[in-house]
């Protein structure tokens, strides 16, 4: 066999980082060098070790660089459902927020089960990220405080700001007192609430629970429990919900089905999350109860079917893009100084004013 032969057998070997450094003209270290940013590398240099790996397809082996240097450009997002819209949006949120950075992101979904949110906050182990923005649903944050280990850990949502760790959190009360002062204002005051569990937990619906009443107090309007509607509580076990209840549509559906007979009690219903309402005007809708004329429906994360739903849903509207940016800056700081003091950020929200509370849509 001639040696023209010999050099145009296909091979499926990949290329080497030694591969890289001969056709460049230049030794491995070098290569390592700008594979790792280095900063003290001429123009001329980083460009030909550029062009030879653009040429040949070389990838770095993932694990073999972060262990080299201890980074690895990926952080971890862990939440509970990744099919909840709530969440799916936010995750694209970090997604772009950590791609400004250079950053990639791995999604773990936790079903909000105790032991899987055990495991993020204590880093995982067996994962190499070099950072984690975690939302949890059924650890407290004195619980992810205690079990975290010293992988960076930053926390969202739904409880109160802690001094002991980075915590990005949306203003459940405020939120939810100011879209029943909208409901009040339009003379509303048989006002219900779907979707508090009564749990002893300071969980999302509590909160928003609590806000609700502040605004019926704030009104002068007498609380009545008879008007809270609780959504069901789920088996711990159980993969497909968390151990907060089945915030669902079927949920909001069951739900409105209980209520049908004793329509007259309420003139409005603040929902805990958009999906409760969205499942409650569908089963009023069958039943002809007038939305908003008999009843004003509200609901809460601006999902977006509740801009096509008929009629449209009045939501709270939180902004995850600032979630997302504050949570990856958060997270990166502490990359960079774990021992800096942690820091807390309350992301805004606003009230989406549509048919359901209104009449007639404001987009």
């Amino acid at each position: 066999m001639d040696e023209t032969a010999k050099d145009e057998r296909p091979t499926n070997r990949q290329p080497s980082i030694k591969d890289v450094a001969a056709k460049a003209g230049v030794s491995w270290r070098t290569v390592s060098n700008v594979i790792h940013g280095h900063r003290y590398l001429r123009p001329e240099t980083k460009e030909k070790v550029e062009s030879a790996i653009a040429e040949l397809g070389y990838r770095p082996r993932v694990a073999a660089r972060q262990l080299r240097g201890g980074k690895s450009n990926l952080l971890t997002l862990a939440v509970p459902y990744i099919s909840h819209p709530y969440f799916a949006r936010l995750a694209h949120a970090v997604v772009e927020a950590a791609g400004r950075e250079k950053y990639d992101v791995l999604i773990d979904e936790t079903h909000g089960r105790i032991e899987r949110e055990k495991r993020v906050a204590r880093g995982y182990g067996s994962i190499l990220t070099d950072g984690i923005i975690f939302s949890p649903l059924s650890m407290t944050v004195e619980e992810i405080v205690e079990n975290r280990d010293s992988t960076p850990l930053v926390l969202l949502g739904e409880h109160l700001l802690n001094p002991h760790i980075d915590h990005v959190i949306l203003d459940n009360v405020t939120s939810t007192q100011e879209a029943t002062e909208h409901v009040i204002s339009s003379g509303r005051r048989r006002i219900g609430f779907l979707g508090y569990l009564a749990l002893g937990t300071l969980g999302t619906a509590d909160l928003r629970f609590e806000g609700y009443k502040k605004a019926l107090d704030a009104a002068g309007i007498p609380f009545d429990p008879g008007l809270v509607v609780g959504a069901a509580h789920s088996d711990p076990e159980d993969a497909s919900f968390g151990p907060e209840g089945d915030y669902s549509r079927e949920e909001g559906f069951a739900r409105a089905e209980s209520l049908i007979g004793r329509i007259g009690d309420f003139d409005a219903i603040i929902c805990a999350n958009d999906l409760l309402a969205i499942g409650l005007l569908h089963a009023f809708r069958l039943h002809d109860v007038r939305v908003p004329e008999d009843v004003m429906v509200l609901g809460w994360d601006n999902a977006p079917e509740g801009a096509f739903t008929a009629p449209s849903l009045t939501t709270v509207s939180p902004d995850l893009d600032s979630v997302a940016t504050y949570a990856v800056e958060a997270l990166l700081r502490r990359i960079d100084d774990p021992a800096a003091e942690p820091s807390g950020q309350v992301a805004p929200h606003e009230l989406v004013l549509r048919e359901s509370t209104e009449g007639i849509e404001h987009r």
